[in-house]
């Protein structure tokens, strides 16, 4: 007969220090490739044990750890020390959804290096985001593949989500569906969270293989149902600041007004500027005016003078750089600037008297640029204008707006004119036009108004061109002179993508035009396809041939704009490469030599790979917090049906694309219950086995919300009885 065993005793509970630091994220062996990796070169025993900082009694546990790193490959041993092998690369882990993950390496492009894929097995404890040393197993041409084989850097020592307690450990779910793990929570250390509320927890211990991560929670942010709290997860998931350091704070509140021009600065206070922007804005970066004349037009595109204000490498600066970016979401901006900067000093308010840059454009009566010539200004605005509001005086011919902006109807005349005269040049050497809507969220009382589509209207065209012009003007000034500055490039597209496009195109019946590939080819491409049933998915395909634009002090055109200059002048409240162009044009303007247009012991390399790397974030929390919020307002229209686009073919299913809120979601094929699909290689469609039913990229169809997963902020639909449209 078995005895039975004694219980075990348990520990009394003991309330957790109040001062408790993370425990170190990276083992020994991490600690030695990482330093192996720094020196690049053989590194003696002694320098190693020197280097770590190990005592005696610890050195022994170097040893064997050598060893053991020595039997699996990691590290190689000659006779004057040790080193890493040859294949070994700094990268940063990019992981899916299905676990296995990509290293992204340092310093390379796309088309130096693909990324190397890491099965989940090769991970060795790795997660999302964080800086890896990898060792290339196969490095096969068409996708290599490798392990990490050390952990250099954390990608996060906090993280958001959802708490549930337990009666020993609680534990925090977290809110990235990349991260598949969840953290171990001790009751002392849960802040009182309840049930389902949204918190925030620090990592004290990473954990293992075998061993869960530990933490605590810092602050409970209430329940994930909340669209206040789904924006604060996703600032935390993306480290974006929302508040000044004081230091920046004083300084900005120590700036003086400037209100009269000084020595240098040409007064152009006399001339009626207006501004155009949308009905929110309250950081007015740009002003323009216009003037024709017997030979044609001459526009001033007066930009804020951030210079005058933001000196290289102060507080300021420093902070502003480190941001490069503002960042647009509802209901919240981030600045790039602090508001005493962005909502006052330098915005060009209406009736209020600014330092500006003033670029001066001539151009004859056909649109093309005869003259350029660029000052600092003073300038004032006379009107502030929304975008509906001219909108409807010069387009629409509105009469109440015709009357109550009478003394500037001929200004937005002569505005309208010149614009379309611009857009048609453009249109003429190939620039690009994408139509591709955007979605719009509107919050009212503390919820989730709408989600619709963001209304654009021709005076939206009118500011672009405007602005565009200004660019490449200050563009090629700052070229032919030779001026280090940052230049907004756009290369060429993958041939491989567009052989894919003209492969897929062809199955879609658009017809293409013959001839060399270059942007006059795409515009061809999108002119053929506007206003039919294609226009959506070929400027969606297309728009997946381009590379990504980004800075860099090299002047590579812009394929995009079909431009052969091209920088960003016109926005320097709340991007950093405009306040970068500024500088280097005032030290053309003066002839200073050497001018200061960064931060100390940056360069112009360096800032472009930053300052493109900041504009992507941006980019990412905006589309992250679009897909929340969008998550948030379909979870109570469950069953409903919706009108939606086919924007994606796979073998396990459709993705779609509501018209009505631009909203994006899946159809997995095992909710296409009324026949049996098979993926048609050949034809890029879903082919039903017993109606013949197909679905294809372009096709409209109806669509049933079933399912949404808040984690993922991912939509499931199905779809609905009745079909839309062909393509």
């Amino acid at each position: 007969m078995s005895q039975k065993r004694s219980p075990k005793k348990r520990r009394p509970y003991r309330p957790a220090r109040k001062k408790r630091h993370a425990k170190e994220a990276l083992p020994l062996s991490s600690k030695i490739l990482a330093f192996l990796q720094e020196q690049g070169q053989i590194v003696p025993l002694k320098t190693l044990v020197k280097a770590l900082a190990l005592p005696k009694q610890d050195q022994q546990v170097l040893h064997e750890t050598l060893t053991l790193l020595e039997r699996t490959g990691k590290v190689c041993k000659g006779p004057k020390g040790w080193k890493l092998p040859d294949a070994t690369l700094r990268a940063t882990l990019s992981l899916t959804t299905k676990g296995f993950g990509f290293a992204v390496l340092e310093g390379q492009t796309a088309k130096q290096q693909k990324d190397i894929f890491i099965p989940a097995h090769a991970l060795n404890g790795a997660g999302h985001g964080d800086r890896i040393l990898v060792r290339l197993l196969n490095a096969s041409s068409n996708r290599p593949e490798g392990e990490v084989v050390a952990l250099e850097k954390r990608a996060f020592t906090h993280l958001c989500g959802i708490y549930m307690g337990g009666r020993s450990l609680g534990s925090v779910t977290p809110d990235n569906d990349k991260l598949a793990l969840s953290v171990g929570v001790r009751p002392g250390d849960s802040c009182h969270a309840e049930d389902g509320q949204a918190v925030l927890v620090e990592i004290l211990d990473y954990g293992s293989v075998q061993r869960q991560p530990r933490g605590r929670v810092l602050e409970v942010l209430g329940p994930p149902e909340s669209f206040q709290v789904q924006i604060r997860m996703a600032l935390q998931h993306f480290d974006l600041s929302t508040a000044f350091p004081p230091e920046v704070l004083a300084a900005a509140e120590a700036l003086v007004p400037l209100s009269t021009p000084e020595k240098g600065r040409k007064d152009l206070r006399h001339l009626r500027h207006i501004t155009i922007d949308g009905s929110t804005a309250k950081d007015f970066d740009d002003a323009l005016a216009v003037q024709k004349n017997k030979e044609g037009y001459r526009l001033f595109v007066s930009i804020a003078d951030v210079s005058y204000y933001v000196q290289p490498n102060s507080a300021i600066d420093l902070e502003a750089y480190r941001r490069g970016t503002s960042v647009y979401l509802p209901d919240l901006v981030l600045p790039m600037l602090p508001e005493r900067l962005s909502n006052d000093l330098c915005s060009l308010i209406p009736d209020q008297d600014r330092p500006a840059f003033t670029a001066i454009l001539d151009f004859d009566m056909q649109g093309r640029r005869t003259k350029a010539q660029f000052v600092r200004s003073m300038i004032h605005n006379y009107r502030r204008f929304t975008y509906d509001q001219v909108h409807e005086a010069a387009y629409l011919k509105d009469q109440a707006a015709r009357r109550e902006h009478k003394s500037f109807l001929p200004l937005l005349e002569k505005a309208k004119d010149l614009a379309a005269l611009l857009s048609e040049q453009r249109r003429q050497r190939g620039s690009l036009g994408f139509i591709l809507p955007e979605a719009e969220i509107v919050l009212k009382e503390g919820e989730i108004h709408s989600v619709t589509r963001l209304q654009r209207n021709p005076a939206h065209i009118l500011v672009e061109e405007f602005m565009l012009a200004a660019n490449e003007a200050v563009a090629e000034r700052l070229d032919q002179t030779a001026r280090p500055v940052l230049f907004r490039v756009h290369e060429e597209p993958d041939s491989e993508k567009v052989a894919d496009f003209k492969e897929t195109a062809k199955i879609l019946g658009l017809s293409l035009p013959q001839g060399e590939i270059n942007p006059a080819w795409f515009a061809q491409a999108l002119a053929r396809s506007q206003g039919s049933p294609l226009e959506y998915v070929v400027n969606n395909l297309l728009l997946r041939t381009m590379q990504r634009a980004r800075y860099t002090p090299e002047n590579l055109g812009h394929f995009g704009l079909a431009a052969q200059y091209y920088l960003h002048f016109t926005s320097p409240i709340r991007r950093y490469p405009d306040l970068v162009v500024h500088r280097a044009l005032q030290a053309l303007l003066t002839q200073e030599p050497q001018p200061h247009v960064l931060p100390q012991g940056i360069d112009l390399e360096t800032a472009g790979s930053h300052l493109s790397a900041r504009e992507r974030a941006a980019i990412d929390v905006e589309r992250n917090v679009q897909a929340r919020l969008a998550s948030l307002f379909l979870r109570q229209r469950v069953g409903e049906d919706f009108a939606a686009v086919i924007s994606g073919v796979t073998s396990f299913g459709l993705f779609v694309e509501l018209l009505d809120c631009l909203v994006s979601g899946a159809i997995p094929i095992r909710e296409m219950k009324d026949d049996f699909y098979h993926y048609d290689t050949t034809q890029h469609r879903l082919l039903g086995e017993r109606t013949g039913k197909h679905y294809r990229l372009g096709d409209t169809v109806q669509v049933r919300l079933e399912r949404v997963d808040m984690l993922s902020k991912k939509l499931t639909f199905s779809l609905g009885d009745k079909a839309l449209r062909k393509n």
